[in-house]
């Protein structure tokens, strides 16, 4: 079956059965998520974060 075949598919099905399929897609496929947002979540998840308003009036640590 093509991509096409399953679009036209999703198309005519109830409005909350799309619902379903889109929440489904959303959930187990993150390649639209661009990578650059990914390693900034897991930079989060780390604690590699400082506050912004550190960030903007603390010089950076060894640029003394």
């Amino acid at each position: 079956m093509s991509a096409a075949e399953i679009i036209e598919q999703i198309k005519s099905l109830p409005p909350e059965e799309r619902a379903q399929v889109a929440k489904f897609v959303v959930e187990n496929d993150d390649s639209w998520i661009p990578e650059s947002f990914k390693q900034g979540m897991a930079d989060i998840e780390a604690g590699r974060v400082v506050d912004l308003d550190t960030a903007l009036n603390e010089p950076y640590p060894g640029d003394q």
